[in-house]
C-alpha cells in the first residue's frame, strides 16, 4: 500500500470457491444464485429454488470439477490470473494509484476492499469490473454492491465506473494475437462463445418498455452494438476479432454457453451449434471465449472438456480453446488506460 496514492483502482471479477469443497462451492452458489440481479425472481422463489434444488443438486458437481482445473501450487485458475492483472497493474500505473482486486461472489469482497480503500483518503476510486461486455447480472450487480457498501461512507471520493469495453481496439487485438498462436486456416469453423443470460434479462434494462426487448427481435442487435445490450456487445466483440483475423461472416459463429433452468436464455446455444457444426461435417474448431479476461472453470472445463467430449460423440475431431487474456502485457497495457480513464 502507497502512503502516496491518491487514486485507487478496484478490479472485480465474478468469483471462485475459496477451496474446491463441496462446502466451499455451495457457499460460493449460494450467495452466487441469490443475488436478484443473477436470479431476477421473488426472493421467496428464489430462495427454494436456490437453496432447496440447485445447490444441494450441483455443489458436490461443480467441486468434483473444479478439483479437475485447481493447481496445487496456485489453486483457482481465476483467482492466480485476477491477482496478477492486480500486481502488473500495480506495477504499470506506478505509487500515484493504489490498485485492489474483490470478488463480486466470496473472497476477497468488495466490502473488504473497499475498507482498506476507505481508510486512505483517496482523491478517487475507478472500478472496473472484469467483463468487458455489460450485462445487469455481472457489471449491473458489481456496480450495485459497491453504491451499497460507499452508502455509510462520511468521505466521499470521486467515483467512477468502467460500464463496458466491448470492442476497445487493443483488447480485442490481444485476443487475436492469441488466435494467431494456432493455424485458423486449419479449422472447419471458429466459435465465439459467451456465457449467457436468461432471455427475460435482455429487457428489463430499459424501465421506459419502449424497446419492446426482445419482443421484436434481436436481429438489430447482432448488427449494432448498444450500450444497455449484452447480446449485442458480444457479436460486437465478435466482429472486432473476427475483422482482426481476416475472417469472413461464413468462418464464424456467435453461441451462448452456461444454461441454467428451463426458462428461455439468449440463443444460438452452444450446445446447438456444435450439433450443427457436426451436420455440416465440420470437424476440428477454434474456440474463443471473450466473456473471461481470465482461464476459468468456463474455459478450462465447460469448453475444453465438456463441450469437447459433446463435439466428438458427435463425430466431431477437436475443439481447441483460445487462451484468454490472463496475463498478457497488451491487456495489462488495456486495464492501465482504462485505469487512467
Amino acid at each position: 500500500m502507497s502512503k502516496s496514492a491518491t487514486k485507487g483502482i478496484l478490479l472485480v471479477q465474478l468469483g471462485t470457491p475459496d477451496n474446491p469443497t463441496t462446502a466451499d462451492v455451495r457457499r460460493y452458489l449460494t450467495e452466487f444464485l441469490m443475488d436478484p440481479r443473477v436470479m431476477d425472481i421473488p426472493y421467496l422463489a428464489r430462495t427454494l429454488l436456490v437453496k432447496g434444488a440447485i445447490v444441494p443438486k450441483r455443489a458436490p458437481l461443480s467441486a468434483a470439477t473444479y478439483r479437475t482445473i485447481w493447481d496445487e501450487k496456485t489453486g483457482s485458475p481465476l483467482m492466480y490470473y485476477s491477482e496478477l492483472q492486480r500486481d502488473l497493474l500495480q506495477q504499470e500505473l506506478g505509487e500515484d494509484y493504489h490498485v485492489e482486486l474483490a470478488m463480486r461472489y466470496q473472497n476477497p469482497s468488495i466490502a473488504s476492499a473497499l475498507k482498506k480503500m476507505e481508510g486512505m483518503m483517496l482523491e478517487s476510486i475507478r472500478v472496473i469490473p472484469l467483463f468487458p461486455q455489460y450485462a445487469s447480472a455481472t457489471t449491473g450487480s458489481v456496480i450495485d454492491k459497491v453504491m451499497e457498501v460507499m452508502r455509510s461512507w462520511q468521505y466521499f471520493p470521486q467515483v467512477t465506473f468502467v460500464s463496458n469495453y466491448c470492442d476497445d481496439e487493443e483488447m480485442c487485438e490481444t485476443y487475436a494475437d492469441h488466435g494467431r498462436q494456432y493455424p485458423i486456416e486449419e479449422y472447419d469453423h471458429v466459435l465465439f462463445s459467451y456465457h449467457g443470460l436468461p432471455v427475460r434479462q435482455l429487457g428489463k434494462v430499459d424501465p421506459t418498455g419502449a424497446l419492446k426487448c426482445p419482443d421484436l427481435g434481436c436481429e438489430p442487435c447482432r448488427e449494432n452494438k448498444k450500450a444497455h445490450c449484452y447480446l449485442s456487445q458480444c457479436y460486437a466483440t465478435s466482429r472486432a476479432i473476427a475483422a482482426k483475423l481476416g475472417l469472413s461472416k461464413e468462418q464464424y459463429s456467435v453461441c451462448f454457453q452456461s444454461r441454467l433452468g428451463k426458462t428461455p436464455w439468449i440463443q444460438p446455444y452452444t450446445s446447438d451449434t456444435l450439433h450443427q457444426m457436426a451436420e455440416q461435417g465440420y470437424k476440428k474448431l477454434l474456440v474463443f471465449s471473450p466473456a473471461f479476461v481470465a482461464d476459468c472453470i468456463e474455459t478450462l472445463d465447460e469448453i475444453q472438456v465438456e463441450y469437447a467430449n459433446e463435439f466428438k460423440a458427435l463425430g466431431g475431431e477437436e475443439i481447441t480453446m483460445v487462451e484468454s487474456l490472463n496475463d498478457d502485457p497488451k491487456w495489462i497495457n488495456v486495464l492501465k488506460r482504462l485505469a487512467q480513464g
